[in-house]
């Protein structure tokens, strides 16, 4: 921890015209980026991370702290590079995944904890039901640790939709998931 915290807001503020004041965002905040990004891209999240920095810095003067925290942009910018990599992936699809990227599935880790092993595809199906807005709200809420309105930040939506969608797609996982595997994929769903 740093001795002298500064505000990331403050940073990226000071980061406009003092480029040296943004790589303080860069150690904070690149754990849980590089994290949200191998979940969704396992195989590509080192690149997009990389990508997130650089189009970060690039768009720093963008940042209004009236809209919402610096994390919250963070995460927008990340969430933009990997729609564009899967864009990408759409029309190139390029060559099959070696045994080592389809071994670095991110559903194997949470397979591994939950209590039925079995469970893992289920969850994963039904988080794929779920429209694509409220399982974005919802993973951004239970696998990244953001708040509510953070993630709505992240997604371009009011706090308090957001807030209602995440309550939706709670509600539609536990009528789906009615033996309790809900529960043991993380608290925050419960």
């Amino acid at each position: 921890m740093d001795p002298d915290p500064v505000a990331d807001e403050e940073l990226l503020a000071r980061a406009a015209t003092e480029p040296a004041a943004f790589e303080p965002l860069v150690a904070r905040h690149s754990v849980a980026l590089h994290g949200y990004l191998a979940r969704r891209a396992p195989a590509a999240a080192d690149d997009l991370l990389s990508e997130v920095w650089l189009q970060a810095f690039a768009h720093r003067h963008t940042f209004d702290a009236t809209r919402g925290a610096a994390r919250a942009w963070l995460f927008g910018v990340a969430r933009n590079v990997l729609a564009r990599h899967w864009q990408r992936i759409a029309r190139d699809p390029g060559p099959p995944p070696t045994e080592e990227q389809a071994a670095s599935d991110p559903w194997q880790a949470v397979d591994q904890r939950l209590d039925a092993v079995a469970a893992g595809p289920s969850i994963h199906r039904k988080l794929a039901e779920l429209p694509a807005i409220e399982r974005e709200l919802l993973l951004l809420v239970a696998w990244e640790g953001l708040t509510p309105a953070e993630a709505a930040a992240v997604v371009g939506i009011p706090a308090g939709t957001a807030r209602s969608r995440l309550h939706r797609a709670r509600a539609r996982l536990r009528a789906r998931l009615s033996n309790g595997t809900l529960n043991t994929l993380t608290g925050e769903l419960a």
